[in-house]
């Protein structure tokens, strides 16, 4: 592709809801780490240029044995101690790169990331700033407040957001620029930073799948196993 693309892996997270004693990126699924999993879905999909993985504290060197075989990874660092920081951290990596350069964060607890959702993500960017991956909610959703509901807003109107998250460089750059002199600067993921501090920038959403779940609990990993029997050839 004319213009570069980066995918950004972000596996900052420790996994303690996985109470494995381990980040739960490098637990295995399928005979493979979930992290290998992550970056080879960026590594073999053509639109990508190259792949930077931002790790742990603690556990750089597990990582980065992990990402050596795949050819584009240009990177592997440490994170924050927050998602925020870890794509600070990246962001810094990215330094010399224009700000037209399309960028893509993805969560390496996402391990199932498929060809058609990078592509509508890549494609999305040909014409917008900033993309989301988003699937309808199936469950209906409440507002509470002190144990009490508040409101419900209707069910179609919501989507369950999910990564690869993209933008053109110069605006993700931008938000976090404007995020980071603000001392109230709380969000769980970077479309958040955008929607706040460039409030004139649209997101668009683009369809993702129920197969790109994130391991997050115990039973997750259950799931996530039974999905790699069913890619395994």
């Amino acid at each position: 592709m004319a213009t570069r693309t980066v995918a950004v892996v972000l596996a900052g997270g420790t996994g303690e809801r996985m109470g494995a004693g381990r980040p739960k990126q490098l637990m295995d699924v399928g005979g493979r780490p979930i992290l290998a999993h992550a970056v080879g879905a960026f590594d073999a999909h053509p639109g990508i240029g190259e792949v930077v993985v931002v790790m742990a504290a603690g556990h750089l060197r597990a990582a980065a044995a992990i990402a050596a075989p795949f050819r584009k990874t240009a990177a592997v660092i440490e994170g924050g101690a927050t998602r925020t920081a870890s794509t600070v951290a990246a962001l810094r990596v990215l330094d010399e790169h224009p700000d037209d350069v399309r960028v893509l964060f993805h969560d390496a607890a996402r391990p199932f990331v498929g060809p058609p959702v990078i592509d509508r993500v890549l494609d999305a960017l040909d014409g917008c700033e900033a993309v989301a991956v988003g699937v309808p909610s199936s469950d209906t959703i409440v507002v509470v407040e002190d144990g009490v509901v508040v409101s419900m807003p209707p069910r179609e109107t919501l989507s369950r957001f999910q990564t690869p998250q993209g933008f053109r460089l110069g605006t993700i750059r931008k938000a976090y620029e404007l995020a980071l002199a603000d001392p109230a600067l709380r969000a769980t993921d970077d479309c958040g930073i955008v929607h706040r501090y460039l409030p004139g920038v649209p997101i668009r959403i683009v369809a993702g799948s129920e197969r790109n779940l994130k391991v997050t609990q115990p039973l997750d990993a259950v799931i996530a196993e039974h999905l790699a029997t069913e890619e395994a050839p």
